[in-house]
């Protein structure tokens, strides 16, 4: 498939929805099918933008997980692990529990982010999206937090050996994007910045401002952990200010976003108090500082996100609209869609582009919290100040 390098990619299929643990996990992917039929809707996307994930072999994501976990979760996928082994991996928890067909069932939404990934890298687009991607908390040996193959660190670990690359790890979930940081901890090669929810009162409960990498990788991860109940103001000011000064500290040659939706006042897992206003931005300045820097590869994948309803087929629909040069999310959500999908919504959907305002009542410590995290960006830019005052 040849594309103009210009163009942007869609990845998608139904398919992706196998990843289902039950019915009535909070980790849901019928919001893939939210999101797709909303940006059909509105005309935002064209059966020539669409590509189908591929599945990842055995060997590419044995480049992260250990061989004997990729077994594990086959035999789990058949019925045949015992309760006790599989807990040993991670696996038949209440987090993550065991399925039929779950090894095919999460390779795909890893083929789905190397599919995007060899687009990119291959100047067969500039931009490629896989919402079902985003999985960054499984750890080489072990599941973890909903995730049981992390695609992110797969991605990147595949980036650098099949195209030599130097990547960008942008993590804007409310959870701290863990397995990928420790996957690259001591690689100079890889940056991981996430911010995320402070772990005080949220799994997993690392991503503190010292973890900032380890022998050759020191200082190249970065990690702003924002008090509970942050609103948008100060969210964007530790993304805008950590993104800009990091990019200028690695100069990598790709960028690889992680987008949970999960940091939005209505999510119903965390405690922050943003709006669908850092979703628009998040998309602009990815986009913008990939051109500046990245001669536009950027690769741009889910993640969390649990107001699946409200939430996150408008979050998520703002990305493709970003990549795509569309200006459509604002105003009203077409009727089409709201009626196709309220009688299965178990709250009232939200017509419009825009939250409701208020949002939320009026949060008391606001200030305070605004100056903790004006604190907390700047302890952890400030070895990367430092080294840029000694250039």
């Amino acid at each position: 498939m040849r594309l103009p390098k210009q163009d942007s990619v869609f990845i998608y299929s139904k398919d992706q929805s196998t990843y289902k643990f039950s019915d009535d996990h909070p980790f849901n992917q019928k919001r893939l099918e939210l999101t797709y039929d909303l940006l059909t809707k509105i005309d935002a996307i064209d059966e020539s933008q669409i590509v189908p994930p591929r599945f990842a072999t055995d060997e590419e994501i044995a480049l992260i997980h250990d061989p004997a976990y990729i077994d594990a979760v086959k035999a789990a996928g058949r019925g045949e692990l015992s309760p006790g082994i599989a807990n040993s991996y991670g696996i038949g928890t209440d987090d993550t529990p065991m399925f039929k067909d779950m090894h095919k069932a999460a390779s795909l939404l890893v083929g789905g982010t190397l599919t995007a990934v060899d687009l990119v890298m291959e100047n067969k687009a500039n931009h490629a999206l896989n919402l079902s991607g985003g999985l960054h908390h499984g750890f080489r040996g072990r599941a973890s937090g909903f995730c049981i193959y992390n695609d992110s660190s797969i991605a990147i670990e595949y980036m650098r050996q099949k195209y030599g690359a130097k990547v960008l790890y942008v993590d804007t979930d409310a959870h701290h994007g863990d397995g990928v940081q420790w996957a690259f901890y001591d690689d100079p090669d890889v940056c991981t910045l996430s911010i995320h929810e402070t772990g005080r009162y949220l799994f997993p409960g690392t991503g503190n401002v010292n973890e900032k990498g380890s022998g050759k990788g020191y200082g190249y991860s970065i990690n702003i952990p924002l008090d509970a109940f942050t609103e948008d103001e100060s969210w964007l000011e530790a993304y805008e200010t950590s993104f800009r000064e990091v990019i200028e500290f690695f100069k990598p040659d790709v960028i690889l976003t992680q987008n949970g939706a999960d940091s939005h006042h209505f999510d119903p897992l965390t405690h922050l108090s943003s709006s669908i206003k850092i979703y628009r931005e998040i998309p602009k300045l990815a986009h913008k500082l990939a051109h500046e820097y990245c001669n536009g590869r950027w690769i741009a994948v889910g993640g969390g996100g649990y107001d699946i309803w409200r939430v996150v087929p408008r979050a998520w629909s703002m990305i493709w609209l970003e990549m795509t040069n569309q200006n459509l999310a604002n105003g009203l959500l077409p009727s089409n869609w709201i009626e196709a999908w309220q009688p299965a919504a178990p709250v009232p959907l939200i017509n419009t582009w825009d939250d409701p305002y208020p949002l939320h009542p009026e949060i008391p410590r606001k200030l305070e919290i605004n100056e903790k995290n004006h604190l907390t960006i700047e302890k952890a830019l400030s070895h990367i100040r430092t080294e840029t005052k000694s250039r």
